[in-house]
């Protein structure tokens, strides 16, 4: 891009949103202000509310509201454009292993597997790192693959994963440990049928227990400290404190977190995309929608697949929503 170019499109773009857009939102805020006082004093605070959430509420209907609708459209439309529900019968017939089932199975996968595992591994080590003695920087380690994108954690763990066949050099991880320590053959990892859901599940396992562990290391700091000497006088033990007084005050947390993971295992499309494109029977609905619009050229059937994860989601959000508001008016 040469000079003149940015002088005449990227610096007048630049202009428009660094400070057209702030002041358009102030000229926005400050004309309905000036409507609002006008209004009768009892009505003002009924109006002036929905002054101020209206951009939010706009934005999340130009990029939110109207994309899911416009979604549904799609996916009851033919390539004619005529209403047809064939979309949907395409992607739910041939049950067990047609249409999207084997990615339905594998989001069942997904959903117990990553979200057992990430809750279990981030409460074993929220509890073990409040009592070691350098919590801070073993925090840190095991929050780091937080860091990265589940995109660069895919390359990684692929590398981890690589197989070479029997007596060849082994360059990944897992299968150097393999040939070496257990002196075993190498594993196809992504490529085994039998276990490479379970291979694709851990490396995000890997990269999000980190998330669970902080969040619920800051719940376990609140518990009062005044509850667990008590029960230690009464002669409580350790597991009998955890789970009588520390567990039961951690539930709130626990739900809130897990709701979250499941509504990430719903969505899981980067470590699938980058490590196997969903071959070998490793397909998940987020990834049988791109594949249906951008390989396959079929906008209806990847409606239909996306609106299946959203029926899915949206129960789960409104959950964990509804536990938010459950949390905050216990503090």
């Amino acid at each position: 891009m040469d000079f003149s170019q940015f002088l005449t499109v990227q610096l007048p773009t630049l202009l428009v949103v660094v400070f057209g857009v702030p002041a358009v939102l102030a000229g926005y805020i400050v004309g309905f202000e000036l409507v609002v006082r006008r209004l009768p004093d009892r009505t003002q605070p009924r109006v002036r509310p929905w002054i101020w959430v209206g951009p939010a509420l706009a934005f999340v209907t130009v990029f939110l509201v109207y994309p899911a609708l416009d979604t549904i459209r799609i996916s009851l439309t033919d390539r004619q454009g005529n209403f047809s529900t064939a979309n949907f019968a395409s992607i739910l017939g041939g049950f067990p292993t047609g249409g999207a089932w084997i990615a339905i199975r594998n989001n069942a996968y997904w959903l117990v597997l990553y979200t057992g595992f990430v809750m279990f591994f981030g409460l074993l080590l929220a509890v073990l790192t409040d009592r070691v003695r350098y919590e801070t920087p073993v925090k840190s380690l095991i929050f780091m693959p937080m860091a990265i994108s589940f995109v660069a954690l895919g390359v990684i763990w692929k590398f981890m994963y690589s197989y070479q066949p029997p007596g060849a050099p082994q360059t990944g991880t897992m299968n150097y440990l393999m040939t070496t320590l257990l002196h075993a053959d190498p594993v196809t990892w992504l490529q085994n049928k039998q276990i490479n859901n379970f291979a694709l599940i851990a490396a995000a396992v890997w990269g999000y227990t980190g998330f669970a562990m902080v969040i619920l290391s800051a719940a376990l700091k609140g518990i009062p400290g005044e509850l667990l000497e008590a029960a230690r006088v009464d002669g409580a033990g350790e597991i009998t404190i955890f789970r009588k007084v520390i567990f039961p005050l951690l539930m709130p947390t626990i739900t809130v977190v897990g709701t979250t993971l499941v509504i990430l295992a719903l969505k899981a499309f980067d470590v699938v995309y980058v490590m196997t494109q969903g071959n070998f029977d490793t397909d998940v609905l987020a990834n049988r929608a791109y594949f249906e619009l951008f390989n396959f050229g079929n906008p209806g059937r990847s409606g239909a697949v996306a609106v299946i994860l959203l029926l899915a989601v949206v129960p789960v959000l409104l959950f964990n929503l509804r536990q938010f508001r459950t949390v905050e008016a216990r503090r």
